[in-house]
């Protein structure tokens, strides 16, 4: 299926590496032009090496802390300059720390939420005029599928990544008909992050091997894995297409049916 991406314009934040990493490179591959972002310039480097390989687009990569404000409009303000305008925002963020409530600071909790909405909250207020002058603009909110189910000494990620979803659900009305809002809600992904735990698991003795640490990561899922991140990706890639032109103001779990809620 042609997306219909070549030529337009998208920016990803956080997407140096993991699932941001795998939107930007789903949408590389779809030929889309891609602005991609990240604190370490290293490894921002090495993804914009990898996702010049992918398609025929530009792919620019732009240093930025997404805490940050200034940092914020100057992501939008280059991938506005660089191509032109802006048909395509992709909202991401690493993950905030675990712990059990009575462990879990005020500061962690003003933390949490500058990182996890705040930085969407910034990054959707510069980049909303220009995807209303796109003609079809759309935002994807990489969230949680926390939001739809609790999960044990994650209080930060149940919580805070809730005011993503209604954030979404909000821009879906006040930004229509020019601007389609959704977000995505994956579960577990063969990630770096992913990749680091179970080695960490593998030295302190937990598991024989990598791939019983994944089976355990599986553990009662439906399809008996955890997802690929260009899964991820494709998914991200197909909602901000025109092909997705009648979606909007969806939350969409991507855990493989491994969540029990209805909705």
């Amino acid at each position: 299926m042609d997306l219909e991406l070549e030529d337009t314009s998208a920016l990803v934040t956080a997407s140096s590496s993991g699932l941001g990493k795998a939107s930007a490179t789903a949408l590389a591959r779809e030929g889309a032009n891609v602005v991609v972002n990240g604190r370490d310039a290293d490894r921002l480097d090495d993804a914009v090496a990898e996702l010049d390989d992918v398609g025929a687009g530009e792919v620019v990569g732009v240093q930025g802390d997404l805490t940050e404000e200034d940092d914020i409009e100057r992501l939008v303000e280059r991938t506005v300059e660089e191509f032109g305008g802006l048909d395509t925002l992709v909202t991401s963020a690493g993950g905030p720390p675990s712990g059990p409530f009575l462990e879990t600071t005020d500061e962690d909790w003003y933390d949490a939420y500058d990182l996890l909405v705040m930085s969407v909250v910034r990054t959707v207020r510069e980049a909303a005029p220009h995807l209303r002058e796109s003609d079809h603009g759309t935002i994807t909110c990489i969230t949680s599928r926390s939001v739809k189910e609790a999960i044990d000494s994650l209080v930060l990620s149940n919580s805070v990544r809730m005011s993503v979803v209604g954030l979404e659900k909000t821009l879906s009305q006040e930004l229509a008909p020019d601007v389609r809002a959704n977000a995505v809600l994956p579960g577990p992904h063969e990630t770096s992050r992913i990749e680091d735990l179970i080695e960490q698991a593998m030295e302190r003795g937990e598991y024989d091997s990598y791939e019983a640490g994944l089976a355990d990561w599986a553990e009662g899922n439906p399809l008996e894995r955890i997802g690929d991140p260009i899964e991820l990706g494709d998914t991200v890639a197909f909602l901000s297409s025109p092909r997705a032109g009648y979606i909007n103001g969806v939350a969409l779990p991507i855990e493989g049916g491994v969540g029990a809620s209805n909705l």
